[in-house]
């Protein structure tokens, strides 16, 4: 799978609400370090590992914002990857950090926010 095409999935699950294609984009060990894990989680590092912490993390993330939708601004390639600079539902601006495995799912995502987010 291209990251074009990884990253057009990913939108439209997140943007159907649909938490099991969102985590049907990841890899069963996958890594994400964001801002929001430290503030939901109290996890100082910002890392989440696996679906079943993915999954909590974003049901909460769904419940909080019940009109999410995702725009996307931009899309950089490289090797093994892209970034995703979208604009949330909110006006916050983000940029995903994503390296993809060798089954094209994401392995390492960072997500860099503009503004805090809840």
């Amino acid at each position: 799978m291209s990251a074009r095409d990884h990253a057009d999935r990913w939108l439209a699950a997140w943007n159907d609400r649909d938490l099991d294609r969102i985590l049907g984009c990841y890899s069963a060990d996958a890594e994400f370090v964001a801002p929001t894990v430290v503030r939901r989680w109290n996890r100082p590092d910002g890392a989440l590992r696996g679906h079943e912490e993915l999954r909590r993390h974003w049901a909460k993330g769904l419940e909080l914002a019940p009109d999410l939708h995702f725009t996307e601004e931009a899309l950089l390639y490289t090797p093994g990857g892209y970034a995703l600079l979208y604009r949330r539902e909110n006006g916050n601006r983000v940029l995903d950090v994503v390296e993809l495995d060798d089954n094209g799912l994401a392995s390492r995502v960072r997500a860099y926010y503009e503004l805090n987010q809840a």
